[in-house]
């Protein structure tokens, strides 16, 4: 007889039910994400009428969890981006000059006069008046030198020095230290990339290596890779800087060491500074948009230990001098310092607006690119092509999915009908679950949801075609339909655990659209085992206890 204990039955209609339910907000995908961008702009920038009307558009008591489409679907913006690493070799030779000048000065009896010389980017050339004293100088600046710090630099070190002309000390960083820079450069603007995109609020973004120097970056739903090249590519490098001197003449000559900087808010001003600065950005732990003691928009800043401790120092040492405030270039002001300033914490103030402000503190918390992008590659995806690709994957569903039930329903009579309503509980429970996951759905992964539709059946077709069997062998239908999935069960078993593990395999290696296809496939696979074992074989067996038919036809 055909058994079916209690708790079976309630477990069975509690997965498809919970399944269904989160299911149930891509069936008002606008609705449902209006007010999810609602509740988040409400905890970013505080609650206002407006939002709090959008936020309750949908009910709190409900999933409020959506499949995230992908930018095939729902348009966007892609770039290719590749990191200047070579940059942050320029800007660590900069920032070397100042110890090499400290630990070449107490050697001056020695080695006479240190002049800075112009030279290369990637290298520091520095000239001696004393040849004699060359050995002592190499020594001396050779000591700055310091352990790579990679696996494949295990042992070197990270400055290569040496004499040139008799008189010019040559430094560069030595080859398993560019190595090592190259790697920890695109990490970090990788993630620097992703911090900056995050902090905007777009969906499922795609941000990725690829080969040595370059990021893949995709994002769904932004309006044009211009758009995405101004969020990812402002630099917001922020640095405090001594000054040397001010005037309005931009084409005085900086001297070896300096750089002159326009003011930002006082349009005919330029500065000379001293190119090393005290402290940069990426010292910064946090950022945050205020207001002065005049009411003008601001924004207040901290520093970790390490500048906290330079900022006070400097500041205590400098009482009375100026000091600028650089970000991307321009000098925003250049303060006297009045007294020290402990603690590591201070206010940047400006022409700013509010928006200014609240941009700036958003750029400064997600850091400074170490090094410049070039944009290899960029692509705008409009949302009508992704509606196109939307229309035809529905269109392509619908009738994979008409094919099925026409074909079930002709083949199988009532059974096949069963097998209908399981399949289309199947399809709802994909997308619970690819909801749950937070899961984005690609063109790719619409071709796995029609491939599973196809698949689904073919368990109920095992199963039908086995009752049939037994049926002929002159059983009654109640012995014909339990021996029919007792004896289907190894092949259904058999057939999508090698689909499965095909699924595994194509998530592992493969990247992109593929893995895409792969989680459909995979959560199609669980989906239609579960209906095909235990949800049909339910109905079946409710409407046989209900019947009690004598005969049955399959």
């Amino acid at each position: 007889m055909l058994q079916f204990d209690l708790w079976k039955r309630v477990l069975i209609w509690l997965v498809v039910a919970a399944g269904l339910l989160l299911a149930l907000p891509n069936g008002f995908y606008t609705r449902v994400e209006q007010s999810n961008d609602a509740e988040a702009a409400i905890l970013l920038s505080g609650e206002t009428d407006a939002l709090r009307a959008q936020a309750d558009s949908w009910p709190n008591f409900l999933p409020s969890s959506l499949v995230n489409l992908g930018l095939d679907l729902r348009g966007g913006a892609h770039l290719l981006a590749e990191v200047q690493v070579a940059d942050v070799y320029a800007a660590r030779m900069e920032a070397l000059w100042p110890d090499v000048r400290d630990v070449l000065r107490p050697e001056r009896p020695t080695i006479g006069t240190i002049r800075l010389q112009p030279s290369d980017p990637l290298e520091l050339r520095v000239k001696i008046s004393k040849p004699e004293g060359m050995a002592r100088a190499l020594e001396v600046v050779r000591g700055l030198a310091r352990p790579v710090v990679s696996l494949t630099g295990a042992g070197a070190t990270d400055l290569d020095v040496r004499g040139e002309d008799g008189d010019i000390v040559v430094v560069t960083l030595s080859e398993a230290e560019q190595q090592a820079t190259d790697e920890r450069t695109v990490l970090q603007s990788l993630e620097i990339i992703r911090r900056r995109i995050d902090e905007v609020g777009t969906r499922e973004p795609t941000i990725q290596r690829q080969g040595r120097d370059r990021i893949l970056i995709q994002v769904p739903g932004i309006g044009s890779a211009a758009e995405l090249k101004e969020i990812i590519g402002t630099t917001a490098q922020l640095t405090f800087q001594p000054v040397v001197g001010s005037g309005t003449n931009p084409d005085v000559v900086a001297g070896a060491g300096n750089e002159v900087l326009p003011s930002l808010d006082d349009s005919g001003i330029y500065y000379t500074l001293e190119q090393a600065p005290v402290v940069t950005g990426e010292e910064l732990v946090d950022a945050q948009p205020a207001f002065d003691q005049n009411g003008r928009p601001a924004v207040n800043f901290r520093f970790n230990p390490s500048g906290a401790r330079k900022f006070g120092d400097y500041t205590a040492q400098n009482i009375g001098n100026p000091f600028a405030i650089v970000l991307d270039d321009e000098v925003i002001s250049a303060p006297v310092i009045q007294s020290h300033i402990p603690g590591g914490s201070g206010i940047i103030t400006g022409n700013f607006t509010v928006e200014e402000s609240t941009n700036l503190a958003v750029l400064l918390r997600a850091g400074a690119l170490p090094a410049g992008l070039e944009f290899l590659e960029e692509r705008t995806i409009g949302p009508e092509l992704g509606q196109d690709s939307i229309d035809a994957g529905r269109t392509a569903c619908l009738v994979a999915f008409a094919a099925v039930l026409i074909f079930m329903g002709l083949s199988y009579g009532l059974f096949g009908v069963f097998a209908n309503i399981a399949l289309i509980i199947n399809v709802g429970l994909i997308f619970g679950l690819l909801s749950m996951f937070g899961a984005t759905l690609t063109l790719p992964g619409i071709a796995g949801i029609v491939l599973t539709i196809g698949m689904a059946v073919d368990a109920n077709v095992l199963v039908f075609e086995r009752i049939r069997e037994e049926l002929k062998t002159a059983k009654g239908p109640s012995r014909a339909i339990e021996l029919g999935y007792e004896k289907a069960l190894s092949a259904i078993v058999d057939a999508n655990i090698t689909t499965f593990i095909t699924a595994v395999i194509l998530f592992a290696m493969g990247s992109g659209p593929v893995r895409g296809f792969a989680i459909t496939l995979g959560l199609g696979i669980l989906t239609s085992v579960f209906t095909a074992i235990f949800l049909t074989r339910l109905l079946i067996v409710m409407w046989f206890e209900r019947r009690r038919p004598k005969t049955i036809e399959v």
